[in-house]
């Protein structure tokens, strides 16, 4: 079992940088890959970055590719999103997320967080 906790959402105007967070507790942590994902009112949850559970490989959706950038700390069990040149086309709730391998599918994820607000004003 793995339990997730983000932090770090807000408002900024665009062009700024925040940073998310993500708590993980549970004694498997290490052993999977992590997630964060993206949803927008009335929009589907899309994905946004991923990590594999070395953090030797990341992946990037298009849309956030040279802006964000995914990192883990193994021995903090925390994931970080580091967001910059943010736009208001990127507002939407942040979800943290684990899956046993390194996935961009959102239905192979099995653990969630509960969100955090980013919200960018133009």
């Amino acid at each position: 079992q793995v339990q997730l906790v983000e932090s770090g959402g807000g408002l900024v105007q665009a062009g700024d940088s925040l940073r998310l967070s993500c708590a993980a507790s549970g004694r498997t942590f290490d052993s999977y890959s992590m997630g964060w994902f993206r949803q927008a009112p009335g929009k589907e949850r899309d994905f946004v970055a991923a990590i594999s559970w070395s953090a030797g490989y990341t992946y990037y959706a298009d849309s956030v590719k040279g802006r964000f950038t995914i990192s883990r700390d193994k021995a903090k069990n925390t994931v970080a999103l580091q967001m910059n040149s943010l736009k208001p086309e990127d507002t939407a709730v942040y979800y943290c997320a684990a899956a046993p391998w390194l996935t961009k599918e959102v239905q192979q994820y099995q653990y969630w967080g509960q969100g955090t607000q980013v919200t960018v004003s133009s």
